[in-house]
């Protein structure tokens, strides 16, 4: 059983903004988003995707991201262009909101149109309940920018979330209040799990063929088997569907500092969520193989994506581990971790990895879930092949998977003259 009483209890508020492009263009235009019909999307394109439709066209069974011949012809809709500067000067106009209720520490900007607020502090001085802190947020939001919002509420970032995300639109005021106390009744009936912050499509499809159909019943299933099937990500998977999760904001502001090996690519074509592992691996590999041929480790971790320049924006986003690492397994299940929580579902143009908080090699921290034997097995593996690339270049040992159309690291090893940095 988990003690959530020894759990932290934050008061955390996430907010974000409804429709947001779509609501920014009728805001723009003084119409109103709820009875107007518009689409945002590269206009005189058939076949091209909506970045967003107003809460209108949603009341008529068209939901973003839907391709403009999939809308019905009985539908009249109006299309306008995607702005990104328009919708980056709304975005900054709400964080100014936000930063006027809490310091930047305490903020944390999850997306163009997403916020994480850590309000513990302020609710004795606003003399507010944090249902209340959250309705006076969201009320200077509407009044000062147009745009509406919806909130979740939760004692960590996890809960308020997931509260967002599944009941926020369906209230009155479009806040949710979760606690400890609502996971078994709230969190564990949740199906599709895609329907579940941080599981994408695929680990959905992985996790059905394990008999796991609901978060109860990923919540409940052998957290040894999770661990050693997905490593980090499973131990992730089964906290998060029992409501822990011991993230702070802090945590998702820190970007490797001092010295650190970086990596980022802009990739010749649009990728998803499909065929970007396939890069995000290779780029693991090239930095696990600088750590390990400078005796290092690593207990920072930042990855990001960039979309493509019709879409705009991406995100970045930092992890600190609890023990260092230059294991590839173990970055690489943590960055996929947080593309799976933070892709958007846009075409990828860019990707960015960047490991920090870099110390000597010179301890080994035991994990309980791997035989020691094991471990050593996979270093010799590891430092065998390092060996063969530093004597005869990087091309000299590769995967089949580089071999693949999608892959990047062949080529990119001929540009910058096999192994040397």
């Amino acid at each position: 059983m988990i003690d959530y009483q020894k759990l932290p209890k934050r008061s955390i508020i996430v907010i974000d903004m409804k429709s947001f492009y779509a609501t920014c263009e009728c805001v723009e235009r003084n119409l109103d988003p709820y009875t107007t019909p518009l689409v945002v999307a590269e206009p005189n394109r058939n076949g091209a995707i909506t970045l967003a439709v107003t809460p209108y066209m949603k009341s008529l069974g068209v939901g973003s991201r839907t391709r403009i011949y999939e809308i019905p012809s009985k539908i009249k809709y109006q299309t306008v262009p995607p702005r990104m500067s328009l919708y980056i000067k709304y975005s900054k106009a709400v964080v100014s909101v936000y930063q006027d209720f809490v310091s930047k520490e305490d903020l944390h900007i999850y997306s163009i149109d997403e916020c994480f607020l850590d309000v513990t502090n302020y609710l004795k001085m606003y003399n507010l309940s944090v249902y209340e802190l959250a309705k006076k947020i969201m009320d200077t939001v509407k009044r000062r920018t147009g745009l509406i919002s919806t909130a979740g509420i939760g004692p960590n970032m996890l809960i308020a979330k997931v509260a967002m995300d599944i009941e926020a639109k369906h209230t009155k005021d479009n806040i949710a209040e979760w606690t400890y106390e609502d996971i078994p009744t709230k969190f564990w009936n949740i199906t599709p799990l895609s329907e579940f912050w941080g599981i994408g499509k695929r680990m959905e499809r992985n996790l059905n063929l394990l008999g796991i159909k609901t978060i109860g019943d990923l919540a409940n299933y052998d957290l040894k088997k999770l661990k050693n099937k997905y490593g980090i990500m499973g131990e992730e998977l089964w906290n998060h569907a029992n409501g822990i999760d011991l993230a702070k904001i802090n945590d998702f502001n820190e970007r490797p500092k001092d010295q650190s090996y970086g990596h980022s690519q802009v990739l010749f074509k649009d990728y998803n969520e499909d065929n970007i592992g396939i890069i995000i691996k290779e780029m693991i590999e090239v930095l696990t193989f600088r750590l390990r041929r400078n005796r290092k480790k690593c207990n920072v971790i930042g990855f990001g994506i960039g979309y493509s320049k019709a879409y705009g924006g991406g995100f970045y986003h930092s992890r600190k581990l609890p023990n260092s690492t230059n294991d590839k397994d173990v970055i690489e299940n943590v960055c996929l971790s947080m593309f799976q929580k933070f892709y958007e579902d846009y075409p990828i143009r860019k990707v960015s990895i960047s490991l920090g908080g870099l110390e000597n090699n010179n301890t080994e921290q035991l994990n309980l879930f791997e035989p020691y034997e094991e471990k050593i097995k996979k270093d010799k593996i590891n430092y065998a092949v390092d060996a063969i690339k530093n004597r005869y270049g990087n091309n000299s040992i590769i995967k089949a998977s580089n071999l693949l159309k999608d892959s990047t690291i062949i080529e990119r090893n001929k540009k910058i003259g096999g192994h040397r940095e």
